[in-house]
Formats: structure tokens, C-alpha cells, sequence
């Protein structure tokens, strides 16, 4: 069996602003000395963790990532009939394994309840945390150190085993990430580009005045990506408890998610979605290779996606001329030629 599956994309999007810097521009990079347009792996990773595809597919294996257990815990025993500052103690003691908690704040009494960082909680952590709530509701005794022995190493949580979990508080329940996934930068130079714009006041006969109501500006961007992820399968395995099914499952809703779904910023203004035109996927044992060194020089030309999947290809020849083969196969889908089917890509990917 194969250790590592390689992917890599070439997506191609229409005027867009999918993943904003701290000014709302479209993020960018410079490689190869010229700037590039960028979505960040974090962005990437949300859009397919919360996708129809991953909820369809991976329904009862993905996870929650929220700051707010606690106060979620604290509102299930209210209406439990629990009185509110037991609901809110033993809400504490819950909330407090998966993290340090916030200060207490007069203004917002219940963000106590809050802990201070992001926690991903698996989907039989999140069970076992309403099984305590009807315990402790039906009992009404504070929770014992056993009851709050909540945390778990072993867990179906597909989203963790794939991108990983950091719990600061907890590190012996951390995990490592069996999927590594790339920025993803134009395979070209670009410009981004503002987009000026008014809305009228439908009210507004133009007898007084003939102004817009409003005036705004955006920026956007377009191009056609590079997208690399590394799945090391091994440990995905390894982190699903050996759970095959379920492997192949996770390597199934991964793929298409990546081929179909993207981050969804500015979707509203822009209607920028798109799926992916060219996708190789390799199988090897040997030390995984991004090929976006195959963009160090910008594509220039008319047809930019059909230079750079030959800039891709020739990258991949070239580097198994010098090092050897990477991968033991591999197989390509090309929307732009009608060639290959996802399906088939799929069945690949699982084998």
C-alpha cells in the first residue's frame, strides 16, 4: 500500500475575492518575483469541512470547532430545569478540559463560560458531554473527576484525523495531521483590481436629488490556481483506529471536496464558483514533491490552463528523470479535453 497520495489542481476562477486579507483585498504572494493571488490552506480546509460533501458523505464523523461548549452546556441544563449558578459551575468544570477559560466579564455574564482558544471537538467528545448534561440534570450532583475524564485519543473525527488538533492545555490529546494542504497561488501574475460601485434608492424619484444612496468599493481579483495536498495515509489510518471504511470514505469526500468546493467569500457579489479543470494524483512511497516550482516562472499566453498543465507535466518528467519515480502511478483528470472522470480518480485514491 502506498504511503503517500499526492494531489495537485489547476482551478480556474472568474473575477473573485474568496479569501480576504485584514483590508478585505484578495490575499496575495509574491513567487518568482511577481505577485500572485492566494487562498490560504486555512480557508481551504474550513470551506471542505463544513461542505455538503463532507456532511453527506462523513455524516457523524466531522467534528465542531467552537469556543463556546461551555455556554452551549450551561443553556441545555437551563432548560433541564437545573438552577442557573449550579448550570453555571458545572458548565465551567465542563468547559475547562478543552481549555483555559476567559475572564469573567459583567458585560456579557456568560463568557466565562467561553474558553480562550479555538477547541475541535470530536463527535464522540460532543456526545459524551450530553450524556454528563442528562446525568448531572437527572442527579443534580456536580460532576465527579471521572464524569469530566472527557477527552478522548481514540475518536471518529475525520476532520481532526485529516487537519490535525492542538489542544494547549491538553497536548497529550493532540494529533498530528495526516493531510497537508498548500496555499493555493495563481500559476500567474496578477493585478488586483478594484470594482467601484453605487446603489440606487428605489424611493427616490430624482425630484430633489439624483445621487446614489450609497457608494462603495471592492477589490477582486482572477486566475487559475495551484493547488498541493499530501495525504499521508499511514497515519490516517492510524489516527481512524484502522477503521478502513472509514479511510476510504475520508480519502473520497477529500477529493471531491477539493475538485468541487471553494471558500466561500464574496460568493454573493461575485458568483465565482468553479471546479477544478485538471487534477494528478500520485501513489508512492518515496518523499512527497510539490510541483509549483513548475510556476516559479509565471504562465504567460492566451490559454493559460493549457500551458500550465503542460508546465506541470513537464515539472513531474523532469523531476523523475533526475531522482527517480516519486510515485508508483498516478492518474489525471482534464476537464478542458474531456479526459478521465472524478469517479475513477476516486476509485484510485481508495485502492
Amino acid at each position: 500500500m502506498s504511503t503517500f497520495i499526492q494531489l495537485h489542481l489547476l482551478t480556474s476562477y472568474p473575477p473573485s475575492n474568496l479569501n480576504r486579507d485584514d483590508l478585505g483585498r484578495p490575499k496575495t504572494a509574491v513567487m518568482g518575483g511577481k505577485t500572485r493571488l492566494r487562498v490560504s490552506s486555512q480557508s481551504l480546509k474550513r470551506a471542505w469541512r463544513i461542505s455538503d460533501v463532507f456532511s453527506e458523505t462523513l455524516e457523524g464523523h466531522v467534528g465542531t470547532r467552537t469556543k463556546v461548549m461551555g455556554v452551549e452546556v450551561f443553556h441545555a441544563l437551563r432548560k433541564k430545569g437545573v438552577v442557573e449558578n449550579k448550570a453555571k459551575d458545572w458548565a465551567k468544570q465542563i468547559a475547562e478540559v478543552f481549555g483555559k477559560l476567559k475572564k469573567a466579564n459583567t458585560s456579557n455574564p456568560l463568557e466565562e463560560l467561553e474558553i480562550e482558544q479555538l477547541a475541535h471537538f470530536s463527535p464522540d467528545e460532543n456526545d459524551a458531554i450530553f450524556k454528563l448534561v442528562e446525568k448531572l440534570a437527572a442527579q443534580n450532583a456536580c460532576p465527579s473527576e471521572e464524569d469530566l475524564d472527557l477527552l478522548m485519543k481514540k475518536h471518529s473525527a475525520v476532520d481532526i484525523a485529516m487537519f490535525g488538533r492542538m489542544l494547549a492545555s491538553s497536548p497529550a490529546f493532540n494529533m498530528e495531521a495526516a493531510v497537508q494542504v498548500a496555499h493555493a497561488i495563481t500559476v500567474h501574475e496578477v493585478a488586483v483590481e478594484d470594482d467601484y460601485f453605487t446603489a440606487v434608492d428605489d424611493l427616490n424619484r430624482g425630484e430633489e436629488d439624483m445621487g446614489a444612496a450609497h457608494i462603495g468599493e471592492t477589490e477582486f481579483g482572477a486566475g487559475v490556481f495551484y493547488l498541493y495536498l499530501c495525504i499521508n495515509r499511514d497515519l490516517l489510518i492510524e489516527n481512524l483506529g484502522s477503521d478502513k471504511a472509514l479511510v476510504d470514505k475520508a480519502l473520497a469526500a477529500l477529493v471531491e471536496a477539493a475538485a468541487k468546493v471553494a471558500p466561500t467569500g464574496k460568493q454573493n457579489s461575485f458568483a465565482s464558483r468553479a471546479r477544478t479543470s485538471y487534477m494528478l494524483v500520485e501513489k508512492g512511497n518515496d518523499q512527497p514533491r510539490s510541483l509549483a516550482v513548475a510556476f516559479l516562472k509565471p504562465v504567460k499566453g492566451e490559454d493559460i490552463l493549457a500551458i500550465a498543465v503542460k508546465e506541470l507535466e513537464k515539472r513531474r518528467e523532469n523531476f523523475d528523470k533526475v531522482y527517480g519515480p516519486c510515485a508508483e502511478g498516478f492518474r489525471t483528470i482534464n476537464a478542458e479535453t474531456g479526459e478521465g472522470k472524478l469517479t475513477d480518480i476516486i476509485k484510485y485514491v481508495t485502492e
